[in-house]
């Protein structure tokens, strides 16, 4: 293999096609656009949902409850979940729960909840526990760390 032996694979490339040179082109006069019409035209841009006038599928449908825009989205780890990952006397925190991928990375709210149960001691930092999940940790003579937002 040598640089001026190279050349892409074949079919990578096409020519481009030139419009409006001659009937012989086979694009030639109207150029692939058909006769006449909006889309006929130069500068022609078609606005996205736009059927024609109709009245649009988004404003036809009808329109059911809302957003809150104040809502808090927590990461939820169960009991059941650190008693199978961790070993007796280990720290649980944001990061180690991320590593051992029972959560996702990033900055998420985390909340433990009491699904499962929990023997092992374990030191839990999270931003939320449920009081069940809370009243266990500490049952198995672990300790629970509320972390600030």
């Amino acid at each position: 293999m040598e640089l001026h032996t190279l050349r892409p694979a074949p079919g990578a490339k096409r020519t481009r096609k030139r419009v409006g040179r001659g009937p012989g082109s086979g694009t030639g006069k109207t150029c692939g656009r058909g006769h006449k019409g909006q889309k006929s035209r130069s500068g022609y841009s078609r606005r996205y949902g736009f059927e024609g006038g109709q009245m649009p599928l988004t404003r036809r449908i009808p329109k059911r409850g809302f957003t809150n825009i104040f809502r808090v989205e927590y990461q939820v780890v169960n009991l059941r979940d650190l008693e199978k990952t961790f070993s007796e006397g280990e720290t649980v925190s944001q990061g180690e729960l991320a590593k051992r991928g029972l959560i996702r990375a990033g900055k998420h709210l985390v909340k433990v909840l009491a699904d499962g149960g929990l023997s092992k001691k374990l030191v839990v930092q999270a931003h939320r526990f449920s009081k069940t999940a809370q009243a266990s940790i500490e049952a198995a003579g672990g300790r629970c760390e509320v972390m600030s937002p």
